[in-house]
């Protein structure tokens, strides 16, 4: 199975920076894409970015401008790099893998992490 760790959430004030980061590890076959969504109660997950295994990133209207995600695909991660933080990015933060797990059946698999909360306030 694959999992998901993350870290790098907290509590920042407006007009700060956090870079978030997940791993991935266990029977990765291959990677398509990892990204990063985000939730508040009573919304629903919406699309932060994500990246392929190309490199090829696409953003969602949350992640435009102020946020930049990358990856280290040696190491099976990926980061968020957020800047210029705003009161309404406070969300849970859920890091997303899509691929194929290792044999015998090398099975698409959709991965979420647990979450990593954000909290921007002063």
């Amino acid at each position: 199975q694959v999992q998901l760790a993350e870290s790098g959430g907290g509590l920042v004030q407006p007009g700060g920076s956090l870079r978030l980061s997940c791993a991935a590890s266990g029977s990765i076959f291959r990677i398509n894409d990892m990204g990063w969504y985000r939730q508040v109660p009573g919304k629903e997950r919406e699309l932060v970015a994500r990246i392929t295994s190309g490199s090829s990133t696409n953003y969602g209207d949350s992640g435009k401008g102020r946020f930049t995600i990358s990856r280290d695909s040696a190491k099976n991660t990926v980061y968020l790099q957020m800047n210029s933080l705003k009161p309404e990015d406070t969300a849970v933060y859920y890091c997303n893998l899509r691929g194929i797990d290792s044999g015998p059946y090398y099975r698409y698999r959709e991965v979420w992490g647990q979450g990593t909360l954000v909290t921007v306030s002063s």
